[in-house]
């Protein structure tokens, strides 16, 4: 049977989402707010979730934990769960589905490990659950029937391999091909546009090019709300492909273009905004540029 009593950190709109599902299946599903923003609370409520008052009220009820939240915040959660499990001498199986590398992975499995839990390594590819969307879940490791049983409660569920590191992998190499690609085109069209080049691109693109420029165009505008917590997703994929000895230089700097991103006001929208049209986008990055030196200008400086 299907665990019914599930913990979710954090409800933002991939964990709010899952967790929507999971209570339209009928499982329970809480949460810790404590110093969650408004409109993570918000989100938490509407999707049903019930607020525990810490962290170790969660750990001793729930029957399985799903962390789901940034990637930068990833080890931290472990580390927290991993002590409210020695404090409380609850150790529900504990499912990791943030992107990050398997390096980053195998930390995190070996410090709730030594808390005596059950770890499932996991990643979530497609947008947040709900109407039909697709959203599969991968998931690795020599224990993974906790996550697997909530097939039974409207999720996807899909077994990748047996170890550690392996569906963190596969969500690396994927995002790599999906938000890595959104961060060149993002500089690329930046770039057409600062050298006044933006009309001629736009033109060799609709003759050699539209159907590609076409579909990754479209994704820019909803990619900036999302670009600063897309920081340490690169980071974490330039770290998967140093650790087997490929070059992390391409990603990082698909880090800098989100780190750039994430300095315009357009990164302070929410998903519950309308997303900025392209031009727009563009223009906002191109006048960002003005406060970002160029490598040859710093060179040029020392």
């Amino acid at each position: 049977m299907a665990a019914a009593v599930i913990g979710i950190l954090s409800p933002g709109d991939m964990g709010a989402a899952i967790g929507a599902v999971l209570r339209e299946h009928g499982a329970t599903v809480l949460t810790c707010l404590a110093g969650r923003s408004e409109l993570t609370r918000l989100r938490a409520r509407e999707a049903g979730f019930r607020a525990c008052s810490d962290v170790d009220a969660l750990v001793r009820e729930a029957e399985l934990i799903l962390s789901v939240l940034v990637p930068a915040e990833a080890e931290s959660l472990a580390i927290q769960i991993a002590e409210s499990m020695r404090r409380t001498g609850s150790r529900p199986p504990f499912a990791d589905c943030n992107a990050i590398s398997p390096g980053t992975m195998r930390r995190i499995a070996a410090r709730v490990e030594a808390a005596g839990a059950a770890v499932i390594d996991a990643g979530i590819i497609g947008p947040p659950p709900g109407a039909g969307r697709g959203t599969r879940i991968y998931c690795s490791g020599p224990l993974v029937s906790s996550l697997t049983e909530l097939n039974d409660l409207g999720l996807d569920v899909r077994v990748v391999g047996e170890a550690i590191g392996q569906a963190s992998g596969l969500k690396m190499v994927y995002a790599a091909s999906t938000k890595g690609t959104t961060a060149l085109w993002t500089e690329l069209l930046v770039a057409a546009k600062a050298l006044g080049l933006d009309e001629a691109l736009a033109a060799e693109f609709a003759q050699s090019r539209a159907g590609i420029a076409g579909r990754v165009s479209a994704g820019i505008p909803s990619m900036p709300r999302r670009a600063r917590r897309w920081v340490g997703e690169m980071e974490e994929i330039a770290r998967t492909f140093a650790e087997v000895g490929l070059t992390p230089r391409m990603l990082d700097g698909a880090a800098d273009i989100y780190r750039l991103v994430g300095e315009t006001a357009l990164a302070d929208q929410t998903s519950r905004e309308p997303d900025p049209t392209l031009e727009t986008v563009l223009a906002s990055l191109a006048a960002q540029l003005g406060g970002h030196p160029s490598e040859q200008q710093q060179h040029s400086a020392t």
